[in-house]
């Protein structure tokens, strides 16, 4: 127990050597002249990029959180933030320094950061495999309360249990009267609501875990009020709704704290760095094609009466509307004679293809198998209607018929490729084709989006499942 009355030294001391430590690999590099350290002969930038350097890492790993208690984190979770932490330490110090005058070069300020990743971060992953063999032990162990008596409870007490590098202890369960208690939890260990108080006058309890049915959250307000006038935290378990729901985000509604829950909580920095290379891939496609989008629209002018660009409504995320454009390729009366040809579609479910379209002209035969009738979206992606990279934008009447699960399709911005288009398009059952969808949604990053780009390429050049 003697750690656990320790923790605000020990949090003091960890801050203030994570402070000196990166203090002194600073100097210590720095001083070498092989790393190209900054000139300290300028006192003053010096004297400015060093105070940067101390304080970059431990200012990043307090925004993390990493000065919390990490005893339920796992080591790979707690290796990747950490390497999360070295490269915003880094990118920080190496703004510093062009903002003064660039008195390091980046080399040093590379090997700095990485210094600071591998020593420091090193220290915090020694020190967490050290309390966790002191928690094996049987100290610096923390002393649990579960509200609850029924199987959610004993799942708890399992998982503790399962996990004794947590160093927690079940003390007792509190549920309310006449509740099935699970058959795997001492009866004698259940008291009642109303002992809260008593127990926590009575015991030291470090958590309160709360693993009661959905039923039973209106009544835990005594329970609640209980913990928070005695300081002891409480932690819920989000399963109430059931195991389909998605792990929870804590968010703001005006002054009170929520709990968001989404299908996939993808990162807002890496979705700002999505919409960045939307922004510049777009701007610079279509510079990039003008010459080609000239020709483009010069053959289908000469060989087909009508505008040069095609507009139609789409949806995009969460389904909202917008107008997508593209290149012409059908007869200018294509949408009237949509219902004649409806019986020729070769696509299960709502969406709609045809590889012999009867109303596809010469040209937009051609245009549709090099995939060049899509460059005008270039401007969609631009304008923010749709993404580089994202599931297809489906028309109004085939989200009309979509099922509830295929609906989360518009969960993410629409795009001009994607899995669908780089795995053989038309040849591929609409069924197989959501699945992709939200296979891409669900384990979306930015790399699997420079993949997909770098698959796209090979998949137009040789016309692949393309209509």
């Amino acid at each position: 127990m003697l750690l656990k009355h320790q923790s605000p030294r020990l949090l003091a001391l960890l801050l203030a050597f994570d402070v000196v430590g990166a203090g002194a690999l600073y100097v210590a590099l720095g001083s070498h002249p092989a790393w190209g350290g900054p000139n300290f002969g300028n006192g003053l930038h010096w004297l400015v990029l060093g105070l940067v350097a101390c304080l970059a890492w431990p200012v990043t790993l307090g925004q993390l959180g990493l000065y919390s208690s990490q005893r339920r984190q796992s080591f790979s979770h707690l290796t990747a933030r950490l390497l999360l932490a070295g490269a915003i330490a880094t990118g920080v110090m190496m703004i510093a320094a062009f903002v003064a005058a660039r008195p390091a070069r980046t080399v040093f300020l590379a090997a700095l950061g990485l210094s600071q990743t591998v020593l420091l971060g090193g220290i915090r992953l020694a020190l967490l495999g050290s309390l966790r063999i002191a928690r094996r032990m049987g100290r610096n162990f923390r002393n649990v309360l579960i509200v609850g008596s029924g199987p959610r409870a004993a799942h708890v007490r399992e998982v503790i249990e399962r996990h004794p590098e947590w160093g927690q202890r079940v003390v007792g369960y509190v549920d309310d009267e006449g509740c099935a208690i699970d058959p795997t939890i001492p009866t004698e260990r259940v008291h009642k609501f109303a002992d809260v108080p008593t127990l926590i006058r009575e015991q030291v309890i470090d958590e309160v875990v709360i693993a009661c049915p959905r039923s039973m959250i209106a009544t835990l307000g005594p329970v609640v009020g209980a913990c928070a006038d005695a300081g002891i935290p409480f932690t819920m378990l989000t399963d109430i709704f059931g195991d389909y729901l998605p792990p929870p985000r804590v968010t703001q509604f005006d002054a009170f704290a929520a709990l968001s829950f989404a299908p996939v909580h993808h990162s807002r920095p890496k979705l700002a760095v999505k919409r960045a290379i939307d922004i510049a891939g777009s701007s610079f496609g279509l510079v990039l094609s003008l010459p080609v989008f000239a020709m483009a629209a010069l053959a289908i002018r000469v060989t087909s009466p009508g505008p040069v660009l095609f507009r139609q409504a789409r949806c995009g995320l969460n389904g909202r509307p917008f107008e997508m454009l593209k290149l012409r390729t059908m007869c200018v009366d294509a949408e009237q004679r949509l219902a004649d040809i409806l019986h020729l579609n070769e696509m299960d479910g709502p969406a709609f293809k045809v590889r012999e379209d009867p109303r596809v002209t010469r040209v937009g035969r051609l245009l549709r198998r090099l995939s060049l009738d899509e460059l005008p979206q270039l401007w969609n992606v631009l304008r923010g209607d749709m993404s580089l990279v994202g599931p297809r934008p489906a028309m109004p009447h085939e989200v009309a018929q979509y099922e509830t699960n295929e609906r989360r399709r518009l969960s993410m911005r629409p795009g001009l490729t994607c899995l669908w288009q780089v795995s053989g398009r038309n040849s591929i059952p609409f069924e197989t084709w959501v699945k992709l969808d939200l296979l891409y949604i669900d384990t979306w990053s930015l790399s699997n989006d420079v993949r997909i780009l770098v698959r796209t390429i090979p998949a137009v050049v040789s016309g692949s499942g393309a209509s």
